[in-house]
């Protein structure tokens, strides 16, 4: 079951108190070589997704555990690692630490290598049609099996009545335990990343193809 925060109160709160809860986050990266103006919003963003997950944790309890796509190790090996990979989420992650809660690894280090080293060979370019249907078979099934076993990870570390923090990306296709409760936090500015992107697209798709050097008219010589 998924519920935006924007729907919690329509149902008496002690209705979602007992049971397994998630929060979960889509991860939406960042860096410093991008458009200034995505830049502000994603950091309006993160800024709307510390309070909602602050609003959330009054309202039915603290997180207990932490989990995040690419980290597959626990304690604190992994609380760097994730302050490294993902500096917005660990700012969010950190006030959950600070409360006692732990993370946990969600990736298997094997699927995530072999998924990884997939990926690589996919964006190359292959040429041939067999290595082609190969690579991208063997993508597929290491994909299912990685998701598989996030899903895994979770059931097994997140004890009954916990809330879990999870962050993925919004394309996602682990399945969660069905029992479960999974709440999506979905800020105002997570829309507006959407539109951005969306027109950032379209106006790429749109763009002149530049013209190439040999079908420029040659200068006439002085």
């Amino acid at each position: 079951m998924s519920q935006e925060l924007g729907k919690i109160e329509k149902m008496p709160i002690e209705s979602y108190k007992k049971g397994r809860k998630i929060f979960f986050i889509p991860v939406i990266y960042g860096n410093e070589g991008l458009p200034e103006d995505f830049l502000k919003k994603l950091n309006q963003y993160w800024e709307q997704v510390e309070k909602q997950i602050i609003d959330l944790s009054l309202k039915l309890g603290d997180v207990k555990k932490i989990y995040h796509e690419l980290i597959a190790v626990s304690g604190e090996e992994g609380n760097n690692t994730l302050k490294d990979l993902d500096a917005s989420g660990y700012k969010v992650a950190k006030a959950c630490l600070d409360k006692k809660a732990q993370l946990e690894a969600l990736e298997d280090i094997d699927y995530l290598t072999e998924y990884m080293d997939w990926s690589r060979c996919l964006l190359v370019g292959l040429q041939n049609p067999k290595v082609l249907e190969k690579v991208y078979n063997s993508y597929n099934e290491v994909s299912k099996k990685r998701n598989e076993a996030m899903s895994r990870k979770i059931d097994e570390t997140l004890k009954e009545n916990e809330i879990g923090l999870v962050f993925l990306r919004e394309n996602h296709q682990v399945q969660f335990p069905t029992d479960i409760q999974i709440f999506y936090v979905s800020p105002p500015a997570l829309d507006d990343i959407k539109r951005w992107l969306r027109e950032h697209e379209q106006n790429i798709a749109e763009k002149p193809a530049e013209e190439k050097p040999e079908d420029k008219p040659e200068k006439e010589k002085k």
